[in-house]
């Protein structure tokens, strides 16, 4: 057995005004969200092991936040509403347009990437039914806005069934000190969008995200439209409205085409009818886990050098009876290289990887901690992302 383990981090709240990264805002940390610590003795433990907040024996540099600045985004002026008068809807928040958060506290505000209209603010609306949602034009932003105090969650997208993983998001969830406190399974209804008594005959460009035109490809293909790529669905609704023009087309969701006064032309012209966008819920808090339900937790690790070492860190959890239900790998963007010296054979240069897993069981079950035990006497670093409900719902 290895002698040394590296430490579990799991980032809890913290009373310690001077800790407080929002004490200037005037918020004392856990107090201020008026929450009172658990009387029960097993949850007690169980929170205690949650506020957990020692650093890594060896630093993971990739978690350093980023302080490069977003990448340019391309500014839409609206040349004329579209039967919508659309300067009422709320504008997107940008990384450096955060400012301490001062509502009236009657809804939970949730905070997401793209424009109103977006299948992520659909998502924040099948999890918070009567939320505010606060739109973001970058998802770095919907982070900040939730760690400044002007949202209470963040939905963010982290992979689609037939596109794969959204990797931003996973070396975002590293950067910042989020905490993933649900999931949000949506199913993704491509329609074909246009100005109101156009048929769809009669376009000649199809504008979206890449993905999703990527996804309409046989659809498109037909009609032999001209694509034109732009930041998301509902930005390209928006701009098919603003335009005015009768040859010009959206792919988008059904809510988009309501917000916006557009006609749906077309509905499910996606290739694959079972096209299903998994999303997270970020909270500053992690919840407290339990056993009344299906929990999954999610963690990222890395690990010492060694023959069949990721075999035996994954046997963790095949010993203990514990499903993994996603593995990605990440290189390390700081130290992505890792050389491997070998007297017969010469030197050897390796990628040098973060291991991000959902593993289903709670961290409130034994077997669950005791994987994770085990987990570290392997790894080099090792992380819980979070602890959360499965979402078991229907994607309709």
């Amino acid at each position: 057995m290895a002698s040394k383990a590296a430490p579990i981090l799991i980032y809890g709240a913290n009373n310690n005004k001077q800790d407080n990264p929002y004490s200037q805002l005037g918020i004392s940390g856990f107090a201020a969200a008026g929450r009172l610590a658990p009387s029960n003795s097993r949850v007690q433990r169980v929170w205690q092991c949650l506020s957990y907040t020692h650093r890594a024996i060896i630093p993971v540099e990739d978690e350093v936040s980023s302080t490069s600045g977003a990448a340019p985004t391309t500014q839409i002026t609206l040349v004329r509403a579209y039967d919508k008068d659309l300067s009422s809807l709320p504008k997107p928040l940008s990384a450096a347009d955060l400012s301490p958060f001062s509502g009236d506290g009657k809804k939970v505000r949730v905070a997401y990437q793209g424009v109103p209209g977006a299948y992520s603010e659909a998502a924040a609306l099948k999890a918070y039914p009567k939320c505010e949602t606060v739109p973001c034009d970058e998802f770095e932003a919907a982070f900040k806005a939730v760690e400044l105090w002007l949202a209470e969650k963040a939905v963010l997208p982290i992979e689609n069934s037939v596109d794969g993983s959204i990797h931003r998001n996973y070396d975002l969830l590293l950067c910042h000190r989020l905490h993933i406190v649900g999931e949000v399974q949506l199913l993704v209804n491509h329609c074909l969008l246009g100005l109101p008594g156009v048929r769809k005959e009669e376009l000649k460009r199809v504008l979206s995200h890449p993905q999703a035109l990527d996804q309409c490809e046989m659809v498109l293909s037909e009609l032999g439209v001209t694509r034109v790529n732009v930041d998301d669905t509902a930005t390209a609704a928006q701009i098919v409205a603003s335009e005015g023009v009768r040859e010009m087309g959206a792919v988008a969701s059904t809510r988009a085409a309501e917000i916006y006064g557009l006609d749906v032309l077309a509905e499910r012209i996606q290739n694959d009818s079972d096209n299903v966008t998994r999303f997270l819920i970020l909270g500053r808090e992690p919840i407290i886990p339990g056993t009344d339900r299906p929990y999954k937790t999610s963690i990222v690790f890395s690990l010492e050098e060694g023959p069949g070492i990721l075999f035996k860190a994954l046997a963790a959890f095949a010993l203990r009876g514990i499903s993994l239900s996603k593995i990605e790998s990440r290189p390390q963007r700081r130290r992505p290289l890792r050389v491997v010296d070998d007297s017969n054979r010469g030197s050897a240069t390796y990628f040098d990887y973060l291991f991000y897993i959902d593993f289903e069981a709670s961290m409130a079950e034994s077997r669950a901690q005791n994987a994770l035990g085990h987990l570290q006497e392997f790894a080099r670093f090792l992380r819980v992302l979070g602890c959360y409900p499965m979402d078991i719902s229907s994607t309709n």
